[in-house]
């Protein structure tokens, strides 16, 4: 059997932009964009195992997003992580929420509205 791999796609305003938050306040990498009339219109950035894809073509549905981004590895290492990442996350000065949806998340909004949900082990 073939392994499938799938990326949302995330709509923004504006690539460029998207794609410095993403790379220099989430520490995503960008990998490939594809550019049409001198900027960004598609991009992908990738952190881990968690690839996105950044598009401006549907301008109706900016914003929208949502997307659950889980670490692996048992409960004590995923809160250890998230932990982690929530520390890193303040340190490059972006807002970080908590949420609730069953269980604890660590909540970013991106520049458009789109939401990452990172969500902690559930505790029951």
């Amino acid at each position: 059997m073939t392994d499938w791999f799938a990326r949302p796609v995330l709509h923004v305003k504006d690539v460029e932009a998207s794609l410095l938050f993403y790379v220099d306040r989430l520490g995503f990498t960008s990998p490939w964009r594809y550019d049409e009339g001198g900027r960004a219109r598609i991009a992908q950035v990738d952190r881990h195992s968690c690839a996105l894809i950044l598009s401006d073509q549907w301008p109706e549905k900016v914003g929208k997003g949502l997307m659950f981004i889980s670490p692996n590895g048992e409960p004590q290492e995923q809160t250890a992580t998230l932990d982690a990442l929530r520390a890193e996350f303040e340190a490059r000065g972006v807002a970080v929420k908590d949420g609730m949806w069953g269980y604890r998340l660590l909540v970013v909004d991106d520049l458009d509205g789109n939401q990452l949900f990172f969500n902690y082990p559930s505790e029951t």
